[in-house]
């Protein structure tokens, strides 16, 4: 067995000397393992949804809407993962989804990732809430694919400078997140009155950002609070407009890729933008509570804009069919967010390496034996809507 299907084979073969994988291979007990791990305040700032939890749910309950009817005799023995997003080869249609503060799961945070991202050549998107700088996790990262992913800040100067860095340390492709220009209702965080930027986590990237701190009265290292302050009123609380993409366009030389979008008319409006891509998510139901599922709103949005932009999905991925579902609902590559959280969690490097190889031969041995040999071959005729 080869490709990434072949880890199964190498945990089967390790039994023979006594030895398990480090950590579970089942997505719901991993989440359960790194409750125990964590303490409330991180294992439900990444665990926990928007108001009642219902569109968390949603997003779990639309994958089992959808069955996989597998084909037999298709010659699917060797198969090839790999696809092109963006001027960006991947070895298979994954992505690291940007998690922030990732320091409050593992004390390397966004380096560990983006090295075990790097390793199985895998894009790792960075979000702005970042706990390391933009330069320390690219040289982290070496010469893995990296996207850099933002919270467009309401000083021009600021936004700027921080795309500036991120292209100069060889981020290729900009992610703009859309749907939380403000937090949610969230009453795991508000009961335990827990918020890590607030406790200064998460803030590595405005903190060593030149424009930023000129605009404080004295430099974070002299006054964290009001710099974190500072923090939180430039990155919060203010909603955009379609007219205002024009500046991110005129200050990055890149792709651009929309985060949130859950409407199709929104997608079509994306297209007349001028990005060239869209991440159809709904920040995995920490942003609007009762809302859909992100996987019930793909087929229609994929079908509004065909091929002018490229269509990504994430929010609810936690297994390799998962994938193959949203790869045939017409996403052209998943983002996956929690599941490597907590393989942070549990190892840090080690962790996340363990978590996404572990995914990858899922969908290997899931594409395979539903009788398709590549990527390309799922469309909605592979599945049925029960």
């Amino acid at each position: 067995m080869t490709g990434f299907a072949g880890y199964q084979n190498e945990i089967y073969l390790q039994g023979l000397a006594g030895q398990v994988p480090p950590f579970t291979t089942d997505p719901e007990a991993l989440e359960d393992s790194a409750r125990e791990r964590l303490g409330p305040g991180p294992f439900w700032y990444v665990a926990g949804a928007a108001g009642s939890g219902a569109t968390a749910r949603a997003n779990r309950e639309a994958f089992d809407r959808w069955r996989i009817v597998p084909r037999m005799l298709t010659n699917a023995t060797e198969r090839h993962l790999g696809v092109s997003v963006l001027g960006t080869k991947l070895p298979a249609p994954v992505l690291l989804a940007p998690v922030g503060v990732q320091s409050i799961l593992h004390p390397d945070g966004e380096l560990a990732t983006a090295r075990a991202a790097a390793e199985l050549g895998v894009p790792f998107v960075l979000s702005t809430a970042s706990s390391h700088t933009i330069e320390e996790v690219a040289e982290a990262a070496g010469d893995g694919a990296r996207w850099f992913q933002l919270y467009w800040p309401n000083d021009p100067d600021v936004c700027v400078s921080i795309l500036d860095r991120a292209r100069k340390a060889g981020f290729s492709v900009l992610v703009v997140t859309l749907d939380t220009w403000t937090l949610a209702w969230r009453p795991h965080d508000l009961d335990q009155s827990y918020l890590p930027f607030l406790r200064g986590v998460g803030t590595a990237i405005p903190f060593s950002d030149p424009a930023f701190r000129a605009g404080l009265a004295a430099p974070p290292e002299e006054d964290r609070p009001m710099a974190i302050l500072r923090w939180v009123q430039l990155f919060t609380g203010t909603d955009k407009s379609w007219d205002q993409l024009s500046f991110l366009r005129e200050h990055w030389d890149g792709p651009i890729v929309l985060k949130g979008v859950q409407h199709p008319d929104d997608a079509r409006k994306a297209v007349d933008a001028g990005v060239q891509g869209i991440v159809v998510s709904n920040h995995g139901g920490r942003q609007v509570d009762g809302a859909v599922g992100s996987l019930d709103v793909l087929p229609e949005i994929a079908s509004a804009v065909g091929e002018q932009v490229e269509v990504l999905f994430d929010s609810g991925i936690r297994t390799g069919a998962d994938i193959v579902k949203a790869l045939a609902l017409g996403a052209s590559a998943v983002l996956v967010g929690r599941p490597f959280a907590y393989g942070l969690a549990h190892g840090g490097q080690v962790g996340v390496r363990h978590v996404l190889r572990g995914l990858l031969a899922d969908f290997d041995l899931t594409l395979g034996l539903s009788g398709h040999r590549s990527p390309a071959e799922l469309s909605p005729e592979v599945l049925r809507r029960r």
